[in-house]
């Protein structure tokens, strides 16, 4: 029976025929995934306990029409502060890499893009989620166009030093990968929370921000693996079946 401890071994499966060897060692990954999924929790813990992060400036972002479909004029300035719809929310900012140096959009922030669209509607139950790119609001928006991030708000930096002073762009404008997160104080001060990029160590180039995305905890569910595959602009969005 499915849930059930049957022989020391929490059962997955109502299947008869599985060997005593797979049952030991299923049971053996299942309370590995138990403490995994208990690290996670003490990790997040420690990030809610964050002190309280520094002050930052009223940064200033060009952002187009809400629909995307209705072209990019009129482009208006959105302050940091205004993107913040109600009180007492976090603000989540997912730094672009395209624009300037990066004059291709990243696939792998595209793919993390492709599935925040996905769950945008979600999000905005508890948090406001922004995307924040060096390229200009048309470069920016044909590219979302192109993607189907119709739920997405999308901001260029235009001239600001945002994506410089939260480590996504160098000075000579080469983009990275970034997850940002802001809050207001008791006064209405805008701070810094929390940023992370791939990069973690100088062994750890990628794996920083993985898991935004559910795409190689799926490949990591089976015998093959994640392997050393890296995430393609060129199969697009549609879904295609496998030739026979």
């Amino acid at each position: 029976m499915v849930n059930t401890i049957i022989d020391g071994a929490f059962r997955q499966t109502n299947l008869t025929n599985e060997s005593s060897d797979y049952l030991a060692k299923r049971e053996e990954l299942r309370l590995a995934e138990i403490e995994l999924m208990r690290q996670r929790e003490r990790v997040a813990e420690m990030r809610r306990n964050l002190p309280q992060g520094a002050p930052i400036q009223d940064y200033q972002f060009e952002e187009g029409p809400r629909e995307l479909d209705a072209g990019d004029a009129p482009a208006r300035s959105v302050r940091l502060s205004e993107l913040f719809t109600k009180p007492n929310r976090s603000l989540v900012v997912y730094h672009f890499m395209y624009g300037k140096r990066q004059t291709k959009a990243c696939p792998m922030c595209t793919a993390w893009l492709d599935g925040a669209n996905g769950v945008a509607h979600h999000l905005a139950q508890n948090l406001d989620f922004a995307v924040v790119a060096a390229a200009d609001l048309p470069t920016l928006r044909a590219q979302a166009r192109s993607r189907g991030w119709d739920k997405l708000r999308l901001l260029s930096a235009g001239n600001s030093t945002f994506k410089y002073d939260l480590g996504s762009e160098d000075r000579e404008g080469h983009q990275d990968s970034t997850i940002s997160v802001f809050s207001r104080d008791a006064t209405g001060n805008l701070r810094h929370f929390y940023t992370a990029h791939p990069r973690m160590a100088p062994d750890i180039g990628e794996r920083g921000i993985d898991l935004l995305a559910p795409i190689w905890h799926f490949m990591d569910l089976t015998p093959q693996g994640r392997g050393k595959w890296y995430t393609s602009l060129d199969y697009g969005t549609k879904v295609h079946a496998a030739s026979m």
